[in-house]
């Protein structure tokens, strides 16, 4: 049975239009997944959700993760569920998981918290999960990626579409939320962890970004989201530039793959490291750094006679004007080609 239909304030407009212009062209009565925590954007997406799946054809069900981080996980996921179940979405399941502790415990968390959403959506035959990360997230998430000094792939934010994974709340922020809620007489579960000073994204949350506020002025978490949405923006371009310039550079050999040095040379160095860094996880399934593609770089642009550059998986050298990539190892039996000249 539903709760009452709760008046129509700016904060629920807001965010029922958010989740509204997130479907794109949705399968009819396919199903869709709130990934639910019980905390006040999870709720209020839930709450959005629940209004608008069934006017746009769709199914709705959530799917609460029970990390077990704390005592009482088990009861504040059984609290969302009811909730869930309440605002009318259906099917309602927990997934209770254990948290590792590989990449910390931020990092160790996400992956379990993922792993169980794929698992649900698998099970259920879900189109699309829906997360709840508000314009503040996205904040926090370039503000951290600028930090680490990680590059523009990190300060990209977080993205709309990923995947299965919508995120439709990336222009609402977290004060509408928490004000759709009560609105909608709805009791969000506060974890605790959100104010433990442990935890770097919370440091940068209640710390850093109110002094940013202080002394740059109001404003600072939308200039971040902006940041992110144009970087997004120009890496996609950047993205599909280096794919359409692989498929014409890029030769296979037995071992791997080559490019010629001068095709490479007289790209921007944005968009010749782009090409390494593409045709390299393409072709090997690996991952470089930016040191190891700045090496990689300097046998086409500071090339001196050095010898092959020994990389995870595969060598990168320079001869006849070629820029050769070969798989070593067991891994040259199981190189498969991307890019078909």
């Amino acid at each position: 049975m539903t709760s009452p239909r709760p008046r129509l304030t700016p904060a629920i407009a807001d965010l029922r239009r958010a989740v509204r212009e997130s479907w794109g062209e949705p399968a009819e009565n396919s199903l869709v997944l709130v990934a639910l925590s019980g905390g006040p954007d999870s709720l209020a997406l839930a709450a959005a959700v629940a209004f608008e799946a069934p006017r746009a054809g769709l199914r709705a069900g959530a799917v609460i993760v029970d990390h077990g981080l704390q005592a009482g996980s088990a009861d504040a996921a059984a609290r969302a569920a009811a909730q869930a179940t309440a605002l009318g979405l259906d099917p309602v399941v927990v997934k209770t998981v254990t948290v590792g502790t590989e990449g910390g415990p931020e990092a160790a968390a996400r992956a379990a918290r993922y792993a169980a959403l794929d698992a649900a959506a698998a099970e259920l035959g879900a189109s699309a999960v829906l997360l709840g990360h508000t314009l503040d997230d996205q904040a926090e998430t370039v503000l951290l990626g600028l930090a680490r000094g990680s590059g523009a792939g990190s300060l990209q934010g977080m993205a709309a579409v990923s995947g299965r994974y919508l995120r439709p709340l990336l222009g609402i922020r977290r004060a509408t939320t928490v004000q759709a809620c009560a609105d909608a007489e709805l009791e969000p579960w506060l974890d605790p962890q959100n104010d433990d000073g442990a935890y770097l994204r919370v440091r940068v949350r209640r710390r850093v970004l109110p002094v940013l506020a202080e002394e740059l002025g109001p404003g600072i978490p939308e200039a971040l989201a902006r940041t992110a949405e144009q970087l997004r923006e120009d890496a996609e371009a950047l993205d599909h530039f280096a794919e359409e310039i692989a498929e014409d550079l890029a030769e296979h050999t037995e071992a791997g793959i080559s490019m010629p040095v001068r095709a490479l040379e007289v790209q921007p160095p944005a968009l010749r490291q782009r090409l390494i860094r593409l045709v390299v996880a393409s072709e090997f399934h690996v991952s470089l750094s930016r040191a190891q593609t700045l090496e990689v770089a300097r046998l086409v642009t500071d090339w001196r006679g050095q010898g092959p550059i020994d990389l995870p998986g595969f060598t990168a050298a320079r001869s006849g004007g070629m820029l050769r990539l070969a798989a070593t190892g067991t891994d040259a039996a199981s190189a498969e080609p991307v890019f078909t000249p």
